[in-house]
């Protein structure tokens, strides 16, 4: 093992590992590799199987903390609580199908790799539970946590986290170190966590809303009021039993309803990925790698087991519900590792006497296997899909009859554009284009998008723009106008070859942010480019240029301003 380097002070000692962790992650941005492989390679570098600089684990631990408190309360902001009654019975049936699933065939193979009993049940287990950080930092990233999928993979890793509670009370009690018999456990767990949403729900009824709008009157109070609302209730859940995951989650969802929810969340965004790093640091810290040597053979079955079996399971429940089977593959995808709670519960087992450092030792190389193969999946996962598009219609029922009513789709009888993304600019287009007594539908894969493109008038259809069956039920045939307002090139790019393959012969508008995006979509065969923010200029110089008179009460504005 190296020998620690004594830094002066904690804060030298974070700067350094700041410092490596920017070039390890300019490095993996070069190599096209995804940062949280870097960050946790930083975490193994620093490490004691690296350099061994990491003495200050406690610092490091509580900003992992706040970090990871930080990032499940802004899932917590964006989640429609409208949406819970449509999300809610799949995610429960996907997150419980998938535990006794991963958990009874985990347990066999466990057996059959030759470990016993208690070490068995301990890795089966372990391989149930799958990271709520990383598939929440990926899908954000990706754009995709407000998508169909995104929001049942949410739904079913919270499933996950309270399943791991009581699984950890359980543990607990039946190594004979609880203070109170387990049944009374899972009792008073379930009583304080029903007492919890009830207290949240007054809160949000009579407290919060009146308190934002006078915290609101200083974005920075505001901001700080939400740090610490996701903070303290990270606590209080961890304080009640419950992971602090599932308290900074409440948190996000008590704030979900109000006006403000946007404003917190866009601000806090710069803060997340900055605390996560510690996360991702300290994960990598902790692995000790010296004894993982003899349990490469036992991991590798595993963790195949963990890649594949996951996702298969999870498609299969989704299949047999009524929902569509990309739909079920892209949320499967999202359980193709094991988490740091398995981690943490491999820990515990050792700490109780139940399992020895070798049990220990496999259950972190499947983490680190799984953890670095799925990150992959995830951000491949539209590219997967299509070369496994045919072998997966098996678990697609005829009528994926739950996903059609998801999408609420109100397709008009006569259709002049298409219009993919529903977000302001694209609404607006619509609504444009309709007081124009042009006939549109519009496509996302964001159900409050669509929800509010109706409000509006719209006539809506759920769709991703990267979904190479979505063209085959649009009305392109009589469609003049094929108009996309996504900001990502790629997914444009990807968009036009559909069409193209379909044997789309109308027009194509695409939107581009920059000049050098504007270029590849033309050179791409885009029919008309839009530039938003550079319209929106030229538009505004032309009203401030125009040669009328200009009322008084503009003059004074203007001269006030």
């Amino acid at each position: 093992m190296p020998v620690p380097i004594e830094f002066a002070n904690v804060y030298y000692e974070i700067a350094a590992i700041l410092a490596v962790a920017a070039i390890v992650g300019a490095i993996g941005v070069a190599l096209k590799q995804p940062l949280i492989i870097s960050f946790i390679a930083v975490g193994l570098l620093v490490g004691s199987a690296g350099l061994n600089w990491v003495s200050a684990s406690h610092q490091i631990e509580v900003m992992a903390s706040i970090g990871i408190a930080v990032l499940l309360f802004v899932v917590g902001l964006k989640l429609d609580l409208h949406l819970i009654s449509s999300v809610g019975p799949v995610a429960l049936a996907t997150g419980l199908g998938q535990v006794a699933f991963t958990s009874g065939v985990g347990f066999l193979l466990a057996l059959a790799l030759g470990l016993d009993l208690v070490p068995a049940i301990y890795v089966a287990v372990a391989l149930t539970f799958s990271s709520t950080i990383i598939i929440v930092k990926l899908l954000s990233d990706k754009r995709e946590i407000d998508s169909l999928h995104g929001r049942i993979a949410v739904g079913f890793l919270i499933v996950q986290d309270i399943v791991v509670v009581l699984v950890m009370i359980a543990l607990s009690a039946f190594a004979g170190n609880a203070e109170i018999p387990i049944g009374q456990a899972l009792l008073l767990t379930t009583g304080k966590g029903i007492a919890m949403l009830g207290v949240l729900a007054l809160l949000m009824k009579f407290v919060l809303p009146p308190l934002l709008e006078r915290l609101a009157r200083s974005q920075e109070l505001l901001i700080l009021f939400a740090i610490a609302w996701a903070v303290a209730l990270a606590a209080l859940g961890e304080g009640l039993g419950f992971s602090q995951e599932v308290g900074a989650f409440l948190a996000g969802v008590s704030l979900a309803s109000t006006r403000f929810r946007e404003a917190i969340a866009s601000r806090l965004v710069t803060l997340r990925d900055f605390l996560i790093l510690f996360f991702f640091i300290e994960l990598g810290s902790s692995l000790d790698l010296i004894s993982m040597g003899d349990q490469i053979l036992p991991a590798i079955v595993l963790s195949i087991f963990v890649l594949v079996g996951n996702p298969l399971i999870v498609v299969a429940i989704m299949g047999f519900m009524g929902y569509r089977r990309r739909t079920g593959f892209l949320a499967g995808l999202t359980v193709a590792q094991i988490s740091e709670f398995s981690l943490i519960l491999a820990a515990l087992g050792l700490t109780l006497g139940h399992i020895g450092a070798e049990t220990l030792s496999l259950i972190t190389v499947v983490g680190i296997v799984t953890i670095g193969l799925s990150t992959y999946l995830i951000l491949y996962s539209h590219r997967i899909y299509e070369r496994l598009e045919k072998p997966l219609r098996f678990f697609e029922r005829e009528l994926p009859f739950r996903e059609m009513a998801a999408e609420g789709a109100s397709g008009p009888a006569r259709v002049d554009a298409i219009v993919f993304g529903l977000g302001r600019f694209g609404s607006n287009i619509c609504r444009g284009l309709i007081a124009r007594e042009r006939s549109v539908l519009g496509v996302d894969f964001d159900p409050s998008a669509l929800r509010r493109a109706r409000g509006f008038g719209i006539a809506t259809q759920y769709g991703d723009a990267e979904d190479p069956e979505l063209m085959g039920s649009l009305p392109l045939g009589q469609a003049e106008w094929v108009i996309s307002t996504t900001p990502l090139v790629d997914v444009q790019v990807a968009l036009l070859h559909a069409l193209q393959v379909h044997g789309y012969d109308g027009k194509v508008a695409l939107t581009a942010h920059s000049d050098r995006d504007a270029g590849r979509l033309e050179a791409a065969g885009a029919n008309l480019v839009l530039l938003p923010f550079v319209d929106a200029a030229d538009q505004a110089v032309d009203l401030l240029t125009q040669s009328v008179a200009v009322p008084q009460s503009c003059r004074c504005l203007v001269t006030e301003g």
